[in-house]
């Protein structure tokens, strides 16, 4: 579709998600503009990071509810996932040994001081999570990368001998570093290719609530450089990716200082993972300056975030739109850090923090959950969280939340291996990134968190298009090779 009051229009498709009940739908009748309240302009000749993905995770808890769902409504949110017609899901995530997001607390190092890991099973996966990941590889035409992440070990290899918590013992760095190479072999014959890991989810801990181990970043570091990369580069698997940290963003500088404090230690490090939590409307774009300039050729990958603390709202998408949904962290932040933490609407919060982090050298962008229950769960800890997608397993019924369509603006348009382009954007009410994929094509995100919709003017080279984004909408914006 192309705007007829320009000599040389933009040939353009426009996708809109908005509070007003649009849901990923095409745009098509462009009214004659008044006048232009924000002009956007392209530049691709200035590129930036290389785009690795856009997905979420496979949980036991998703894993588990899908199974609980008749066939058909299986099928409709693997393919609502995977699919080419859907949001085209490229980058994933997993849990190795139990997580908050399991049914029960289990290890694949069940057997107490197995040093050789000569019991190391991955029965507990069999069930559920492996029969989730093959149903979601065969929907997918394009693929996608999976990476998995260490919650714990299992408690006798920790100083506390407890699932949460503790540290893990120096005699077992090595056997620790067996067990990701295990993982690899074990989910390989099941058909599973393994991409990458992160070495410790949440390596501060997590308040001890739920399975957790620490590391200092120098415990991490010397992990990797001594145990970790050298095992997977004497076991063959020297080219899967390490990702370090794993946590929020404000505690970047001193990770990746230490991660790549050198050469032997950069070398095994593919790049740094971070999460969200910190604050619910701040994506930290100093931090993640600071982390790409420390290593400007290793990936830099939201690997989780969600709504959390939170039971889900259930078939009502005006929630998801309202300023005052959800306030989580505000009830127990400290007094200096309550400001990081006001009300905020699930929908702004993810549409910022992506564009942030895309205009900030993020390359990859995992959401948590795929599926979560009424409840938010299930969960072992009762840590209630939302995902894009609800289901009522009693009653066989599916809720796609403004979420999912939120995630399909960046994960279906924006492929891997796009690169992000220069945007020059003349208001700064409208957030805007945009990338150009492997094909040629270029699309372009807009975020409208506002009350007011907005005239916008695209232009691309010397063509141009007019056209409008309502009140509180995403817009995706493809521009055809």
């Amino acid at each position: 579709m192309s705007c007829n009051q320009t000599k040389n229009p933009l040939q353009v498709e426009v996708f809109e998600t908005s509070a007003n009940g649009n849901k990923l739908t095409q745009i098509t009748d462009f009214q004659p503009v008044d006048t232009v309240q924000a002009t956007i302009k392209l530049l691709p000749e200035q590129t930036f990071q290389t785009i690795s993905g856009f997905g979420g995770a496979f949980t036991e808890s998703s894993a588990y509810l899908l199974n609980k769902l008749s066939k058909a409504n299986r099928d409709t949110i693997l393919k609502a996932y995977f699919a080419k017609d859907g949001a085209r899901y490229s980058l994933t995530r997993t849990h190795m040994n139990s997580c908050d997001f399991s049914l029960s607390q289990y290890s694949y190092s069940p057997v107490e001081g197995d040093k050789n890991l000569e019991h190391f099973t991955i029965q507990d996966d069999m069930d559920d999570l492996i029969p989730m990941i093959k149903d979601a590889m065969a929907v997918s035409e394009d693929g996608f990368k999976i990476f998995a992440s260490p919650w714990t070990a299992a408690p006798w290899m920790k100083d506390n001998n407890a699932w949460v918590g503790g540290k893990l013992l120096p005699e077992y760095y090595d056997t620790w570093a067996l067990f990701f190479s295990k993982y690899i072999d074990a989910y390989k014959k099941e058909g599973v290719e393994i991409w990458g890991f992160t070495v410790e989810n949440e390596p501060h801990g997590n308040g001890n609530n739920w399975e957790s181990m620490h590391f200092s970043p120098k415990e991490m570091t010397d992990f990797v450089e001594f145990h970790l990369g050298p095992k997977l580069e004497a076991d063959g698997y020297g080219d899967k990716i390490i990702l370090g940290y794993d946590q929020n963003r404000a505690g970047l500088k001193e990770w990746v200082d230490e991660m790549y404090r050198d050469e032997a230690s950069s070398k095994y490090f593919d790049g740094t993972a971070i999460h969200w939590y910190e604050s619910t409307y701040d994506y930290f774009p100093e931090a993640l300056q600071y982390a790409h300039n420390k290593a400007p050729n290793k990936y830099l990958i939201e690997t989780e975030g969600c709504v959390d603390s939170e039971i889900p709202v259930w078939q009502d998408d005006a929630w998801y739109w309202k300023k005052e949904a959800t306030d989580w962290g505000w009830d127990w932040a400290p007094e200096d850090q309550k400001h990081l933490h006001p009300k905020y609407a699930p929908v702004n919060r993810y549409a910022r923090d992506i564009i942030g982090c895309l205009n900030n050298w993020v390359d990859g962008w995992v959401d948590w959950n795929m599926v979560l229950d009424t409840q938010g769960g299930p969960n072992w800890f009762e840590n209630w969280c939302v995902a894009p997608v609800i289901v009522d397993p009693a009653k066989d019924e599916v809720y796609f939340t403004p979420l999912y369509y939120t995630m399909a603006h960046f994960s279906k348009y924006i492929r891997p291996d796009a690169k992000v382009i220069g945007v020059e954007n003349s208001d700064d009410t409208l957030m805007v990134t945009a990338a150009q994929n492997p094909d040629g094509s270029i699309a372009v995100v807009v975020f409208n968190e506002f009350e007011t919709p907005k005239t916008i003017s695209l232009s691309l080279n010397e063509k141009l298009v007019e056209f409008k984004i309502d009140a509180q909408a995403i817009q995706t914006i493809v521009i055809p090779n």
